[in-house]
């Protein structure tokens, strides 16, 4: 990382997966870079769903994987998802909701707008890991 950007080393390389958070939390945007790169991965992040989706159209290569909020300010995680889904170079991307949010009601909305899997706040590392794993392998 160079000024917050990745090295020109780590644009070339094939074998990093890279992912993209969007959370408005500057708390959980810390604990998730540091989670990320300790395992190894390349992380570009957003604040909320309309900085995230100029984050991924600017990211060149896209990210393997998204990890989106729902509660968020702008665009929520649902639009955010809805949105990416709707951009055919992106369809293809799996997507992580982290939230508070328990509720099965939502859980199904995720799903329905195009979710991957749902992981509830607090968040370990490990299981943070384990599931960015399931998705990009």
């Amino acid at each position: 990382m160079v000024n917050g950007k990745p090295s020109v080393e780590a644009q070339a390389s094939h074998n990093t997966i890279r992912v993209l958070t969007v959370d408005d939390s500057k708390t959980i945007q810390v604990m998730l870079r540091k989670a990320l790169e300790s395992a190894g991965y390349e992380v570009i992040q957003g604040g909320d769903g309309v900085e995230g989706l100029e984050t991924l159209r600017a990211s060149s290569p896209p990210p393997n994987a998204i990890i989106t909020d729902i509660n968020m300010p702008r665009m929520d995680g649902f639009e955010f998802i809805e949105a990416v889904r709707k951009i055919p170079e992106y369809r293809h991307i799996p997507m992580l909701c982290l939230t508070t949010e328990s509720d099965p009601e939502k859980k199904l909305r995720a799903k329905k707008a195009g979710a991957t899997g749902w992981i509830v706040k607090p968040f370990n590392a490990e299981s943070l890991i384990a599931a960015i794993r399931r998705v990009t392998d």
